[in-house]
């Protein structure tokens, strides 16, 4: 499968269509520890109604823009009011897309902030710790404990 990588590649989409993207802080672990890193990725719309609620995240600023302000050129454009120190994350553009998406079948997501705004209101909380480079190792302790009896017919 290949990636979406312009708008050019999603014809349901206009440089137009509206999206939130927010800086979220996440981890990375490597030989010395843990180490927070601040990521820049699209917020599809149910998860942004969800934050709204003030639900606990690691998202400290979002802000609404367009598809076309944001990866209408070669290179995506980080919005102004964002730290200089973040970085995109993973499968950008084509999140992006995705994300755009959610909005234009759920236009009511779009009146709470509106495109050019900010939004820093979040339940800011690092307690939940996102590992970027988590890897999963299933071992047979993982695996569910039954009855001996659960089989049986009695």
């Amino acid at each position: 499968m290949t990636m979406l990588t312009t708008i050019a590649e999603a014809p349901d989409l206009t440089a137009d269509d509206y999206l939130v993207v927010g800086v979220a802080t996440c981890f990375f672990r490597d030989d010395d520890g843990v180490h927070a890193v601040k990521v820049i990725e699209p917020i599809p719309s149910s998860a942004w109604e969800a934050l709204l609620k003030g639900i606990p995240t690691s998202y400290e600023i979002a802000a609404a823009t367009t598809l076309g302000a944001l990866i209408g050129g070669d290179t995506p454009e980080i919005p102004a009011s964002f730290p200089a120190d973040c970085q995109l994350g993973n499968e950008f553009a084509y999140r992006c897309i995705a994300s755009a998406r959610t909005y234009k079948r759920r236009p009511e997501a779009q009146s709470h902030i509106a495109p050019g705004e900010v939004y820093t209101s979040f339940n800011y909380s690092t307690e939940r710790k996102r590992i970027l480079n988590a890897d999963r190792v299933v071992t047979k302790d993982d695996n569910v404990k039954q009855h001996a009896y659960t089989h049986q017919k009695l």
